[in-house]
């Protein structure tokens, strides 16, 4: 998805550049999600490109627990555009580090 720059985009203010690729999209979105909640991620489980950008679904610590096997994780979707803005974020699941995820019911 390629993508010319413009001089709107040049003067546009931000100094996030333009997601180019897969990998700097799921790091923009990333970032967006620490900023807002600091929470401690834990990886990328799913990327896909849309209309207007990207919808990325990040894996993070929601609570620590002893034994870290008892730890709280939770399934994050954030959405940014093709300039790398935050769109939209929101949690769609929490679960058990360890609980598995069988015939993909989310609960």
């Amino acid at each position: 998805m390629a993508r010319k720059t413009t001089s709107e985009d040049v003067h546009s203010g931000s100094d996030e550049p333009s997601p180019a690729t897969p990998a700097q999209a799921a790091a923009v979105a990333v970032r967006h999600l620490v900023d807002l909640t600091s929470k401690q991620v834990e990886g990328v489980t799913s990327m896909e490109p849309t209309e207007d950008g990207w919808v990325v679904e990040v894996e993070v610590l929601e609570d620590r627990r002893i034994p870290s096997s008892a730890d709280i994780l939770a399934l994050y979707e954030v959405e940014i555009d093709l300039d790398g803005n935050l769109l939209a974020y929101r949690r769609t699941r929490r679960y058990g580090r360890g609980s598995t995820d069988i015939g993909g019911a989310r609960s």
